[in-house]
């Protein structure tokens, strides 16, 4: 952990000027096993899909084996029961794994009012910990590590990309879990010449196959049902989350050591989304569009609703302070991403079309 003032891209610089092999590179060929953390996730289970696509063999790690066997069932793979927070848990189905591919985080979607960062801190930042630790002992030496565009800060009105690194000091509580997530990898890197890890950096990911559902798949459930009362101010990187898939593919494939790629797909302002939303679904948009102030406000009302009934907000103060202190600097540049691994980010309208099938298919809407 840093003072609160220290640049990770220092960290990146140190384990590139590591002498060290590459690992015998990774393809996804039947035969291949991969291990997937967060796999009843929205990424996670798309992810798993492709993979078992692609013939590999896959061992979902999940904490519920009700929620993995019901979204895997025709898929015929191997559920790993276990928590990312107790390595015993799942240490044992770790050999003979190939390649992990680590989803499982502690998101923005769970807060329920207040502070978490104990639960931050112990799965986003320890857990990954420990799992690095795990993987190595039992023989495993590839690693693909979803991180998030939290870990970045442009400056409003400039595109962002890779390099463009978040100070722990410029951090919420979420955004701070991440970029120590990201150092303990850097840092087993650097301890350990023979492993190899690179990270992904999705944004905010939407697209079918959401069943908790996230923010991003509740914010279209709100929208369908009428439930959006105006349109909230700020701009997002929206992304197909089968493109984030890919791209992790992709990274385990052909990635670089210790580099990071974005997977952010493409900017829009919450007006812009609702009025692909209203194109797609029929429904009419909201018109009026919400002030800052009323926001605080809502966020004000959030907490307090949170700690009485104990149930998940729709604006907590984490949310607003992001509004607040995000506002023009949610623009990346994905041009290393399609370079380098040849990968192609949908449209919107396609996203947000499969996401709205899927709801429907699935009795959410």
């Amino acid at each position: 952990m840093n003072d609160g003032n220290h640049d990770i891209a220092g960290e990146v610089g140190t384990v590139s000027a590591v002498a060290r092999p590459e690992p015998i590179g990774w393809k996804v060929v039947p035969g291949q096993t991969a291990l997937v953390t967060g796999a009843t996730g929205l990424l996670g289970s798309n992810l798993v899909r492709k993979l078992v696509e692609s013939g590999v063999t896959v061992r979902a790690l999940a904490r519920s084996k009700e929620k993995a066997q019901k979204l895997f069932r025709s898929l015929g793979l191997e559920i790993a029961v276990g928590d990312i927070n107790d390595p015993k848990t799942f240490v044992d189905r770790l050999s003979g794994v190939d390649i992990v591919f680590h989803t499982a985080a502690y998101f923005r979607d769970n807060y329920k009012g207040g502070n978490h960062w104990d639960q931050l801190y112990t799965t986003n930042v320890a857990g990954t910990a420990n799992l690095l630790k795990e993987c190595y002992q039992a023989g495993i030496r590839r690693f693909v590590h979803i991180s998030s565009t939290a870990v970045l800060r442009g400056q409003p009105g400039h595109i962002a990309d890779e390099g463009t690194l978040r100070l722990e000091s410029e951090a919420d509580d979420y955004q701070r879990s991440k970029i120590l997530s990201d150092q303990e990898v850097l840092k087993f890197l650097a301890a350990h010449p023979d492993f190899w890890a690179a990270f992904v950096l999705p944004g905010w990911m939407h697209g079918p196959g959401d069943s908790g559902p996230t923010s991003a798949g509740q914010t279209v459930l709100d929208f369908l049902k009428g439930k959006m009362p105006g349109i909230p101010p700020g701009s997002f990187s929206v992304v197909d989350v089968r493109d984030v898939a890919d791209t992790a593919i992709r990274v385990a494939e052909s990635g670089k050591r210790g580099d990071r790629y974005l997977a952010a797909g493409r900017n829009v302002t919450m007006e812009d989304l609702f009025n692909d939303l209203e194109k797609i679904s029929g429904i009419r948009a909201p018109r009026n569009k919400v002030p800052m102030a009323v926001v605080y406000l809502l966020g004000a009302i959030g907490e307090i609703r949170a700690r009485i009934t104990g149930r998940p907000v729709l604006i907590g103060w984490a949310t607003v302070q992001l509004l607040a202190k995000e506002s023009g600097r949610q623009h990346f540049d994905h041009q290393k991403s399609e370079r380098e691994l040849g990968i192609r980010f949908r449209e919107i309208p396609e996203t947000l079309r499969d996401a709205i099938t899927w709801f429907k298919a699935n009795g959410y809407a």
